[in-house]
């Protein structure tokens, strides 16, 4: 509410108007005003307390810009020349854990990434709030330096995938310092563990295990499970699963969910989108096709769906943890731990054995020719004889001195 302003006369008032008596800019204004220089007065409220200052002036004018400066600064002791204060900032609302990593899922679908990444996400995500509720913070700003330390340490993974986590982990916190959900940066100093960049070369699996996997599905005869959404299966259904994930290259979920009509046209499979919007195909040969078909003579379309479940982690669950790990335990031993990705490596170690050139084989697995020469270099033929020569050559001007013993 403004101020108000009025003239409070003297007892020796030059205009000879009475004694406190109160007049107002509007009244001076009339004809026949005897002026004086008696002091304006500003009366109102500030912060909550009503008062009548003496503004020390006589003229309104000038009166106006006192009054203002009280006004913008709350204050009956401002002048004209003192700052406005500062507005107080509105306290920003905070933001729980369950807000802020559904915020950080929806920005990671924004970006259209692979349904598989995102389980990863929602995966970390999950363990995050879990952790959360254990320590008792609601909001994500509650979380601090040493929660993470605590966080960190609480995964059980492997150090390449506890490194992935942690920069999932870095990815989120940076997500909600940019939106001013948290004050600092709180995983700044993590890092990943000792080992973890170290590239492993990829182990697909030879054809000598190969063959064990195939005599392996011969010894699995017919596995009989009772009650409603079960089926019968055994070892030709493995070796079907096999034989399709070798052939193709595709990861166990998109061949558990393999819709026969509508990934073969002929003896074509489909294996995506190319980055040039055209469809994508690897061929396969007759006679695996006529197992195929014949399966979805029997099983439906989804020729490896276990009963009536249609959901991708659970078919994968099934494949994984009961029928591929039966075979697997029946083909044993092992000189690294099976598993069914490993079928994918296969078909990449076959291809560059036949001597296909790595940008096709790269095309077809969707990685690039720089990530196809580093996990799979010992499969890429040539290789090896490219580098002797060039350590021939790169040694051929050198001295054939006698080898001498140093003391």
């Amino acid at each position: 509410m403004s101020l108000s302003l009025y003239r409070r006369h003297r007892q020796e008032c030059k205009g000879g108007h009475p004694h406190n008596s109160r007049t107002s800019e509007y009244e001076e204004r009339k004809k026949g005003w005897r002026r004086c220089e008696c002091p304006i007065f500003a009366s109102g409220t500030l912060k909550r307390r009503f008062k009548r200052h003496n503004t020390g002036q006589w003229e309104f004018e000038a009166a106006r810009a006192v009054a203002a400066a009280f006004e913008r600064t709350g204050s009956w002791t401002a002048s004209i020349h003192q700052a406005a204060p500062k507005p107080e900032e509105p306290e920003r609302a905070r933001i729980t854990v369950e807000d802020a990593t559904e915020a950080f899922l929806a920005k990671c679908k924004n970006r259209n990434i692979a349904s598989n990444t995102l389980a990863k996400y929602r995966t970390f995500t999950n363990q995050l709030e879990a952790y959360c509720r254990d320590r008792g913070c609601v909001c994500i700003d509650q979380l601090t330096v040493t929660d993470m330390d605590r966080f960190y340490a609480s995964w059980k993974d492997g150090i390449r995938a506890k490194a992935k986590k942690l920069e999932r982990l870095k990815a989120l916190i940076k997500f909600c310092v940019k939106r001013e959900w948290i004050a600092k940066d709180i995983t700044d100093d993590l890092q990943a563990p000792e080992g973890a960049s170290i590239t492993v070369p990829k182990a697909p699996f030879t054809d000598e295990e190969l063959e064990r996997l195939c005599a392996a599905c011969d010894k699995t005869g017919p596995q009989l499970k009772q009650g409603p959404g079960y089926r019968t299966w055994g070892g030709e259904d493995v070796k079907d699963f096999i034989y399709l994930s070798i052939y193709t290259g595709l990861r166990i979920s998109d061949v558990a969910t393999f819709d026969l009509p509508k990934r073969l046209k002929g003896n074509d499979v489909f294996l995506r989108m190319h980055k040039t919007k055209r469809p994508l195909f690897t061929w396969i040969p007759d006679w695996l096709v006529e197992r195929l078909q014949a399966r979805q003579r029997v099983h439906g379309s989804m020729i490896f769906a276990a009963g009536v479940t249609r959901n991708a982690k659970q078919l994968c669950d099934i494949w994984r943890n009961k029928r591929l790990k039966k075979v697997f335990e029946l083909a044993g031993p092992w000189e690294t731990p099976p598993h069914p990705h490993k079928f994918r490596h296969t078909f990449v170690r076959i291809l560059l054995e036949k001597g296909v050139p790595v940008p096709d084989v790269a095309e077809l697995i969707g990685d690039s020719e720089q990530i196809l020469r580093k996990h799979y270099a010992a499969w890429i033929p040539g290789r090896q004889d490219r580098l002797s020569r060039i350590l021939k050559e790169a040694f051929a001007d050198r001295s054939k001195d006698k080898v001498v013993s140093i003391r």
